[in-house]
């Protein structure tokens, strides 16, 4: 993926701390735009497949058997987070550091060549680091929005590593239109976005009909379904790129029900 794992798992690191610094005593039973999840369960999310990761990563054999029996019916992630509602909010952190810890140490000691499995494709080992740095980010997002929402000064600043998200954004544009049912667009596109830093991040072969523009933030934003993409600045031109971003999806799993045009205004 263009990137030594030194450099990512430091990114990942900073992702896992920026999240973390916004976990008060008082904020785990807020809601988040997610339907019915709380900070709480934001967090046991992560901490549930951090724990699958290094599974995945040190006994991938075994992995592959777990991820088959637990996705022949659907993964059920909303039970998932129900069984740990109960924890309190200081043992969720616990649980989310420790797993955290135990993950990026896994993944920092990994083959460079290995490939992962996970309850979709097998990934190789920087784009599934990758896949948990968007991860993060996302459901970091999700505890900014409910924060705010419930009156709290949550704010999070926009980092360059926002370029790990826009990567895996685009990649996972066949994967878009695949879960969907949609066949894998023929035609290139292009995407250029202005990282926070102020550099130019692009993908995607210049020239190219098909085009996707504006800021880093709004279009990781979209591609992991944290914004509707009326409601965030891009410019898309051409009718694969305008497909693609209405239904443009970076996680594995079902068609995501993303968030409804508005509400983020």
């Amino acid at each position: 993926m263009g990137v030594a794992m030194d450099a990512l798992i430091s990114d990942l690191r900073a992702e896992t701390a920026d999240l973390e610094r916004l976990l008060g005593p008082d904020v785990w039973d807020v809601p988040t735009p997610a339907e019915g999840w709380t900070v709480r369960d934001q967090i046991t999310h992560l901490a549930w497949f951090d724990e699958a990761a290094v599974r995945a990563a040190t006994t991938p054999e075994a992995f592959r058997g777990e991820a088959r029996e637990a996705t022949a019916g659907g993964l059920d992630t909303d039970r998932l987070v129900a069984e740990r509602r109960s924890m309190p909010g200081p043992a969720v952190l616990r649980w989310f550091r420790e797993a955290r810890g135990g993950m990026t140490e896994t993944l920092s000691a990994a083959d460079p060549v290995a490939r992962i499995p996970w309850y979709g494709p097998d990934m190789g080992l920087a784009s599934f680091t990758t896949a948990r740095l968007m991860e993060t980010w996302a459901h970091g997002q999700d505890v900014v929005d409910g924060l705010r929402a419930a009156g709290y000064d949550a704010v999070r600043e926009p980092a360059d590593r926002l370029r790990h998200v826009a990567q895996i954004g685009v990649r996972a544009l066949p994967w878009s239109f695949a879960v969907h049912g949609r066949p894998a667009p023929a035609a290139p596109v292009r995407v250029e976005l202005t990282l926070p830093g102020g550099g130019l991040w692009a993908a995607g072969p210049e020239g190219a009909a098909d085009l996707v523009r504006g800021s880093a933030l709004d279009f990781c934003l979209v591609v992991t379904q944290r914004r509707h993409p009326a409601d965030v600045d891009l410019a898309v031109s051409g009718p694969v790129a305008r497909e693609w971003i209405g239904i443009a999806q970076a996680f594995a799993g079902p068609p995501g029900s993303g968030r409804r045009a508005g509400r983020f205004r």
